[in-house]
This record gives structure tokens, sequence and C-alpha cells, in this order.
């Protein structure tokens, strides 16, 4: 259904086993980046009333995950750790040229964030299935769900804004792109890393 070309490898939820505490303050600070995302394209792109609808609803889901995410580590004890380097994300951005019409800039921002939640989404439903932790598998669970929500919607709007043959070619093309960086990752207490 995502339509990612290589799946993460399942090894990688044994990491997570090991490095629950880092995997949660890397989770919180996605879901505040998240939040930042639907935030700034409403900045950007205010014209756009639709999509603005439904970037003030998304923010306010997306800290709304925050917390829990947030609680969940306070509950664990632990406090927030600091934020750091999402490669994945830093990688994935290098794929679009820069400038373009602001049509264009809006698409591509687009299918970046589609993208980043439906890989948040196949993480989310990898440890929902593998966590040996039955309540945060069901956490996951449920978050898994909200984030294919999310994928569709981004994906949705670029085909909305953007030329449909071309914006389906972008994102085939990203899809491809994505598989290359994702051979060099999975190997980090992260969510996308």
């Amino acid at each position: 259904m995502l339509g990612l070309k290589l799946p993460t490898d399942p090894r990688w939820v044994n990491i997570v086993q090991k490095n629950i505490d880092e995997i949660l303050t890397d989770h919180a600070y996605c879901e505040q980046k998240a939040a930042s995302t639907a935030i700034s394209l409403i900045v950007s792109f205010p014209e756009y009333t639709e999509l603005v609808e439904e970037m003030v609803a998304l923010s306010r889901e997306e800290m709304g995950h925050f917390k829990m995410v947030h609680d969940l580590i306070l509950k664990r004890g632990n406090t927030l750790g600091r934020d750091r380097k999402d490669d994945y994300v830093i990688e994935l951005l290098k794929f679009f040229p820069k400038g373009g019409s602001r049509t264009t800039q809006l698409v591509h921002r687009l299918l970046y964030a589609g993208l980043i939640e439906a890989r948040s989404c196949e993480r989310f439903r990898l440890l929902s299935e593998e966590l040996e932790d039955r309540k945060l598998a069901d956490f996951y669970h449920k978050l898994m769900i909200s984030e294919a929500g999310h994928y569709t919607m981004f994906l949705k709007f670029a085909r909305k804004y953007g030329e449909l043959e071309e914006v389906n070619q972008k994102w085939n093309n990203l899809l491809e792109y994505e598989a290359k960086i994702m051979k060099d990752l999975g190997t980090k207490e992260s969510i996308h890393g």
C-alpha cells in the first residue's frame, strides 16, 4: 500500500528493543518536526485554503503525538533528550532541485512529507508487530494508522496542485531514490535511521 521500494530490514527492531529510550526521544522530535512542517506549509502557501485547513488539524495532531511520546518518556523515568540530526531526511531533501515555481516547490514539499510519513508508517508497523513490550507495540499500532492517513493526504494534495502525470513520475522517482538511501540506513536507534 505504501509503495516503498525497499522495506526496512526486520533486524532494525532488534536495535530498537535494546535502545527504547533513544528511539522514544528520536520519535518525539519526529512528531515535533512533523508539526513544524505543517505550520511551515501554512506560512509558505496561505492561499491554498484547503491545504491550510488540513495543516492546522495536522499540526494539532502531531503535537498531540509529541505529548503522547513525551508522556511515555516521563513514565519510564526519563527526560526528553536532545534533538539530533536525521540523516534520512537530510539525504532525502537533496533529491529535488531548489527553486522552480511556487507550485513546483509546493509539490516537492508535499511529496517529501508524504514519503517521510510513509516510511514512519512502515516503521511503526514493524514496531507494532515485533516489539516484546505489548503496550508499546499497541501504541505504535495506533500511530501507524494515523501515519498512513497523513501519507495519503500529502500525496492527494500533491496530485491536486500539480499536474497528475508529472507528480506521479516525481513520486516514483523519489521512491527509487529513497530506496537507495535506505540501503545505508536501519542500523541506528532512530525512527528513520
